[in-house]
């Protein structure tokens, strides 16, 4: 089986450049905030989140496979270090920091995260940079709700996401206000908008009770689809082996390079379902 194997001693170190190579470092203020964005290639505009712990090898693995479909990737920073597996340690420290960050909400559902708000101005900036017929959203873990938060801005045509872990404390709930969930509701319907969606079975921080709280938010305008948590690589980077600790992360830490493979083919069906959207509209 074609995993990554990672011991303590070859993790990448923080400050190791050279994973971002081939994307432009852009200092992005908007809303009152400034983050760093990665942004690389060319063709309609794809926001890619990070998943925690942050923007790793992994993470820009997959902004490249976007990238090389026809699309202008934008990567924002929103925690962690880049280009790096953290140490399990540092990883903890990343993820209790973000908990109790003013920008995310965390914990108890009914309320939308405040970053939705910058996010949505990403993506209309980028979607007057790039052009073509709107933005695609790709969230993950930790901002994996973020995809459809952002589909309130009207440029966002094409939301993926992937194992939602928000809110962290009840799994069965959805981390929307009850008004942005109306709209949202609202929204799809009217604009024939449909979210992709992944995540693992057996998958204790995305769990079935929040793909069906989605489901009925958004009824069959909820494509949610669920791989066999055998599937995913048994050897994935120590945060996710030792703080994750269940198959997660469909598209990245838990990703096996195998052809025919169930994680394969939902990184084709993504960038597929992307092209619909963003190329043939």
């Amino acid at each position: 089986m074609a995993v990554r194997r990672f011991e303590e001693g070859s993790i990448v170190q923080p400050g190791d450049d050279s994973v971002l190579d081939g994307f432009a470092r852009r200092a992005v203020s908007l809303e009152g905030a400034e983050k760093t964005v990665y942004v690389a290639g060319s063709g309609p505009a794809v926001i890619l989140m990070p998943e925690m712990p942050g923007i790793s090898p992994d993470v820009v693995r997959l902004a490249r496979w976007v990238r090389d479909a026809g699309f202008t990737v934008y990567m924002p920073s929103l925690f962690g270090v880049d280009g790096a597996y953290p140490t399990v340690e540092l990883g903890d420290r990343i993820a209790k920091r973000a908990c109790i960050s003013k920008e995310f909400r965390a914990f108890g559902g009914g309320e939308t995260s405040p970053i939705a708000v910058w996010l949505r101005a990403l993506a209309r900036v980028a979607h007057e940079e790039c052009g073509g017929p709107g933005v695609g959203a790709i969230g993950m873990c930790f901002t994996g709700n973020f995809a459809l938060t952002m589909s309130l801005e009207p440029a966002v045509i094409a939301p993926v996401v992937n194992h939602p872990s928000l809110p962290l404390d009840n799994p069965a709930a959805l981390e929307l206000s009850p008004d942005d969930a109306s709209a949202l509701a609202r929204r799809f319907e009217r604009d024939d908008i449909r979210a992709l969606a992944y995540r693992f079975e057996g998958d204790k921080w995305c769990t079935a009770q929040r793909f069906a709280a989605y489901r009925q938010l958004l009824g069959d305008r909820f494509d949610g689809r669920v791989i066999p948590g055998e599937y995913a690589n048994p050897e994935p980077p120590p945060f996710f082996r030792d703080t994750v600790e269940t198959p997660h992360s469909v598209v990245t830490a838990h990703f096996v390079d195998e052809d025919g493979h169930p994680t394969v083919r939902a990184r084709d069906e993504i960038l597929a379902y992307l092209h619909r959207r963003l190329l043939t509209s």
